[in-house]
């Protein structure tokens, strides 16, 4: 009989250890020049500082209970304790505040490829700078980590949380439960169920057309300067981003107005890193200018986590298409 591990969990060996020792090096130094101090956090945090968060979605899924009957859970990302960590030891530090991880982070899902219970990540978090200014600095070093990791097909999904949410407030859909499936079927990537969702909305064609045609929209800088309407507000904001990119960063950006992020506390441009090597995202990102307010010290702040084990994999596809 062979002992099990947990489904969604794998064992990791010396080569393949090797590798990821190497590439998570080379992007800790990436880190470190640019400013990104290193922080680890308990893996266990207590259940209500989770709670706080309000996260739609990626609650911890893994819960336990201290000697004194309180919840303790594992932590499902790291950017709700560095928010807690933010609030706690550093109340009076003036910012900008920017601080690096290499932690591994749980989450309860059904195993298939690509996804994981347990997985290490790889992030930045820059506290109290507002956009679009602190947004250019950690797309920046997004792209520099990727390159010392050694991929070089990748390309980085920049939208705007807030978009579809404003277009739906646009036309007067005011049912939570609804705008709630929608913003799900969305975050999903699955536009089969959006449109099912649409349709049941009861509205014109035209106000229909205009809910499935905006998140299927991306490209490069064009697809900026031909959105109007309901779309201008995220769309300036996307403007100013890019205007302050340097050309090699530029030319690794889509503009997806459809990048919807499950995590409920992103405000603003989020960002999500595809590689053709690879099926899914290996990295995503974005503002959380409300989070901190949640800890009792309310500060803009944006960031990314890059799974290291999906790196990997995709580098080693890449390698061997070359």
């Amino acid at each position: 009989m062979v002992d099990r591990i947990p489904s969604g969990t794998r064992d990791f060996l010396p080569d393949e250890m090797r590798e990821l020792r190497a590439m998570t090096d080379r992007v800790r130094a990436v880190f470190e020049q640019a400013g990104y101090g290193e922080v680890y956090t308990p893996a266990l945090e207590y259940e209500a500082t989770f709670t706080r968060a309000r996260m739609d979605s990626g609650r911890p899924a893994y819960r336990v209970f201290d000697e004194h009957g309180n919840v303790l859970v594992l932590r499902s990302d790291m950017t709700v304790p560095i928010a807690r960590l933010v609030a706690t030891r550093y109340p009076e530090a003036q910012p900008p505040l920017r601080f690096c991880y290499f932690a591994h982070a749980y989450r309860g899902v059904r195993p298939q490829r690509g996804q994981s219970r347990e997985f290490l990540q790889a992030g930045i978090e820059l506290i109290g700078a507002e956009s679009p200014g602190g947004t250019v600095e950690v797309l920046t070093v997004l792209c520099n980590a990727l390159d010392a990791a050694g991929l070089q097909t990748y390309r980085v999904g920049l939208g705007d949380a807030a978009l579809y949410p404003a277009l739906l407030d646009r036309l007067n859909i005011q049912d939570q439960e609804r705008r709630e499936r929608i913003l799900t079927e969305l975050a999903d990537g699955d536009f089969v169920g959006l449109q099912d969702e649409i349709r049941a909305l009861g509205i014109s064609d035209e106000d229909a057309r205009l809910l499935l045609v905006v998140p299927q929209t991306r490209g490069g800088p064009e697809v900026l300067q031909a959105s109007s309407g309901p779309l201008q507000h995220a769309v300036t904001g996307m403007r100013a981003v890019h205007a302050r990119l340097a050309p090699e960063v530029a030319e690794r950006i889509i503009f997806d107005f459809g990048l919807v992020r499950g995590l409920g506390y992103y405000t603003g441009a989020v960002f999500q890193v595809y590689d053709p090597a690879y099926g899914v995202p290996v990295g995503i990102g974005g503002r959380y200018d409300e989070l901190l307010g949640q800890f009792g010290r309310p500060l803009p702040a944006v960031g990314f986590s890059l799974n290291v084990e999906r790196m990997h994999i995709a580098l080693t596809s890449e390698e061997r298409r070359k």
